[in-house]
């Protein structure tokens, strides 16, 4: 692999999807051959704090722009240069090809060879809007390769660009790390400390913003408990809708059998997952197409640890679940359809066990973070 700047705006601490996946990626190559230049986690004492011991202990260089948010403006261009000639790199790879992929052009004339740009789910809704349409057009004449998460995100994004750039594209998703999560990750112990261990659980692992669906469990959740009294809803994670949630709970008159862990601690995640019977998170599309899930890695997370899962209909959520065999894609925000599949998943042990094997031994098969990284070093 050619040493390689890793240009990107998403990078840990800072939480997030494509943060974490960005991070296991860079894992995963050779340290001594990457280089990272991202934005800086949170201004103030605190945020610089917590980035400095994040960046101390990375076995690779990382080097902090002063900005929150790195964008391809003159600026950031002339420093991702000046980073491209001092450590000698001639790869790049943008961790999200919009916008930070506009940066190509200028890499190229400074002596990088291969460019390749990675797409998740907002490259999708800018393929939809003409402005922005044009900005991924140039993109994808500006880069190698752009890399997509499954066939929806393909297709959409695709439509965007020449037919020489589409040609090129790559799938390049997310991993799952099997080796953590797994069947005995600890969900007895969490189910224990929560006073849940008699009772059916349906968990739900995500950010509280609207498009994840932790609404529509909310009002299935009497349809559930008509057929399975003493289920319980297990939501984990923390963000913006949190308030909604739990007034909604009230409303709906569950708030007794809907349990709100707050944010969690990635390491206690998969006992997090492991704690649950079923992984239920039915996704929607929201406003016009633009907010859309872009691939949806819980779902595999949730298999990975021998869960049956239930997923929205949202983007690419269907591309990481195999329906029928290890769970089942519902209509995003129709909670019947949530309710009904997920009754009918706590009422069948032997269906759980099936679906939960097939899923770990699909994740075993196709989505290992190794197999991933030797796809990307290829690439690169």
């Amino acid at each position: 692999m050619d040493k390689t700047l890793i240009v990107t705006n998403d990078f840990p601490p800072r939480p997030g999807g494509i943060q974490a996946f960005l991070h296991n990626m860079a894992l995963r190559l050779d340290p001594d051959r990457v280089v990272v230049y991202a934005s800086t986690w949170k201004r103030g004492a605190e945020g610089a704090a917590a980035t400095a011991a994040f960046d101390a202990e990375q076995p690779f260089t990382v080097v902090r722009d002063r900005t929150t948010m790195l964008l391809p403006t003159p600026r950031v261009t002339r420093r991702a240069t000046e980073l491209l000639r001092a450590h000698g790199c001639s790869s790049v790879w943008f961790g999200a090809a919009a916008p930070l992929g506009l940066m190509g052009p200028a890499l190229r004339e400074a002596g990088a060879r291969r460019l390749v740009a990675t797409t998740h789910g907002h490259e999708a809704a800018w393929a939809q809007l003409p402005a922005s349409r044009q900005l991924l057009r140039r993109i994808g004449e500006g880069t190698d390769t752009l890399t997509y998460l499954g066939e929806y995100t393909r297709s959409r994004i695709a439509a965007a660009l020449t037919p020489a750039a589409a040609r090129r594209m790559v799938q390049l998703p997310p991993g799952v790390d099997e080796k953590t999560f797994r069947p005995d990750s600890g969900g007895d112990e969490v189910r224990a400390r929560l006073r849940l261990t008699e009772r059916p659980v349906v968990v739900c692992v995500s950010r509280l913003v609207p498009r994840k669906g932790q609404d529509t469990l909310i009002l299935a959740m009497p349809a559930i408990l008509a057929e399975q009294p003493d289920a319980v809803l297990l939501i984990v994670g923390g963000g913006p809708y949190e308030d909604d949630l739990r007034k909604l709970a009230a409303r709906t008159g569950v708030a007794d059998s809907v349990r709100f862990t707050g944010p969690v601690p990635w390491s206690e995640l998969p006992a997090h997952y492991g704690a649950g019977d079923v992984f239920a998170m039915p996704c929607r599309t929201r406003r016009g197409g633009l907010d859309v899930e872009g691939l949806g890695i819980v779902y595999l997370e949730a298999s990975a640890t021998g869960l049956p899962v239930v997923a929205g209909d949202s983007g690419g959520a269907p591309d990481a679940v195999l329906d029928g065999e290890t769970g089942w894609v519902v209509r995003g925000g129709e909670p019947g359809d949530a309710a009904e599949r997920i009754s009918a998943l706590l009422g069948d042990a032997e269906l759980r066990r099936r679906m939960g094997e097939r899923g770990r031994a699909w994740v075993e098969e196709k989505w290992r973070w190794d197999l991933l990284a030797e796809r990307l070093r290829e690439l690169l």
